[in-house]
């Protein structure tokens, strides 16, 4: 570890996007640590009050070595406040408004608290994991979009966009602890999400990359070679040439069931919902989605 501000990779967009593959190829890296959503762990990992309190090691956080280190003599009352916070102050609407606050404005009361413990987070769990970079799968933009502001952490936002009609066929059924949602609720999030997202991005100039699902899919080894650049990472991306990667343990806080895999995994795309989403979901999640469409490539009659 140097002196050097901690880097943090924030993966943001809506969700079933792909972040948590992304975050655990990432993790095969040297000097890389994927944390999941830390977002969450406030709630998960000091109040208990949450959906899901497992590690990625699959032990419980409160078991876990790593974590039970980095939580060590947290404050409830303190956690408490940050779901206060994050309710109030870092919701994807807010992130026009911390945006402006990250440029110069007066930020409102909470966010410099809220923001100074979101730093000494991502500094702590650096400390206990010894990695360099921390990738941190949120997703809420607002979060990235006020640490914008802050001189202490190298930020890079990773915007991840897929397909809104594949993520409204993923969200036909429960997942494990993930509930199921319509296609109107889970489009009209993407477009929320998606445009909060890109506004951060404007803002962040060269610290903003998107990525493509559908193209992490189909080239692993290219994409995530660009993720690795934009990120200041080195070496050669850890999938083999026919889009294979070996898993080992991570330690994800919250995040897609599939966080918990291990071994062998084929990246492949999954064209499933073009039979499997009926046509008046389909439609819906068009019609909805219809402006960004265009702009992230995905054809109106796909």
């Amino acid at each position: 570890m140097t002196d050097a501000p901690v880097r943090v990779l924030y993966i943001t967009g809506w969700l079933r996007t792909g972040s948590t593959l992304l975050g655990n190829v990432l993790n095969e890296l040297p000097d890389v640590f994927h944390a999941g959503e830390l977002h969450y762990l406030w709630r998960n990992g000091v109040l208990r009050t949450g959906t899901n309190t497992l590690c990625g090691c699959g032990k419980d956080l409160a078991d876990c070595a790593l974590w039970s280190a980095v939580l060590a003599g947290q404050d409830p009352d303190l956690a408490r406040r940050m779901e206060t916070w994050q309710q109030t102050l870092l919701r994807t609407r807010h992130t026009a408004r911390r945006l402006a606050e990250a440029r110069g404005g007066q930020a409102a009361p909470g966010v410099r608290e809220a923001l100074d413990q979101m730093v000494n987070l991502y500094e702590t769990v650096a400390r206990h994991s010894g990695a360099r970079t921390i990738v941190d799968g949120s997703k809420y933009p607002a979060e990235p979009a006020a640490l914008l502001g802050r001189p202490d952490i190298d930020l890079r936002i990773v915007h991840l966009v897929r397909d809104p009609r594949a993520i409204a066929y993923s969200y036909r059924k429960s997942k494990d602890y993930i509930d199921p949602r319509t296609p109107t609720d889970s489009t009209r999030h993407w477009t929320g999400a998606n445009t909060a997202s890109e506004l951060a991005g404007r803002a962040a100039a060269g610290r903003y990359l998107r990525v493509r699902h559908e193209d992490l899919a189909a080239e692993p080894r290219t994409t995530l070679a660009r993720v690795m650049a934009f990120a200041g990472l080195p070496g050669d991306p850890p999938v083999t040439a026919d889009g294979t990667a070996v898993l080992g343990v991570n330690h994800t806080v919250t995040g897609n069931p599939d966080r918990l895999r291990r071994g062998p995994v084929a990246i492949r795309p999954d064209g499933s919902w073009r039979d499997g989403l009926s046509p008046r979901d389909a439609a819906v999640a068009t019609a909805l989605a219809g402006p960004l469409l265009r702009r992230y490539r995905y054809p109106l009659r796909p």
